[in-house]
């Protein structure tokens, strides 16, 4: 691991920790050269399904684009980093229980909207009115009073 600091690759590692899930390990690092100290995060790569777009483009799997586009829904909402990090491990492992070699970004878009209302219902509104594309005010409204029933449902 190259230091971040002096650019070196000789260091050590002085703790390791596994995270509650045991998915991610958090190694702490000393370099042997300028004795600078910095974190690591080893998480397991597994192959993630190719995305099939709209318009029949082909795309690998991305994660980060999925935690920018929550963090936009979630911003100023009392949802943490670690709580969107949570949400895209379960999506993640939504598309590998799939098990297909490709899945379209229409079944990842509905699989978030299935599962967002529960991280925070604020957000799932935003991220609605993005991925559906309202064109007017009555496909908001729908769209809320489809959220309220749902909630009604689970009380």
């Amino acid at each position: 691991m190259k230091c971040p600091y002096c650019g070196h690759l000789d260091n050590k590692v002085i703790d390791s920790r596994l995270n509650k899930e045991s998915t991610i390990t958090r190694r702490r690092r000393s370099c042997l050269t300028c004795n600078q100290r910095f974190t690591t995060y080893e998480r397991l790569e597994v192959m993630m399904p190719v995305l099939v777009k709209k318009d029949g483009r082909r795309e690998s799997w991305d994660r980060q684009k999925m935690v920018v586009g929550l963090d936009k829904a979630c911003e100023k909402r009392p949802v943490s980093c670690d709580e969107i990090d949570a949400f895209v491990d379960e999506i993640e492992k939504k598309l590998q229980d799939i098990g297909a070699k490709e899945v379209s970004s229409q079944v990842i878009g509905e699989l978030v909207m299935a599962n967002l209302p529960d991280l925070d219902e604020v957000a799932y509104v935003r991220f609605a009115s993005v991925y559906r594309q309202f064109k007017d005010v009555s496909e908001f409204v729908d769209e809320l009073q489809a959220l309220v029933d749902a909630r009604d449902v689970k009380s």
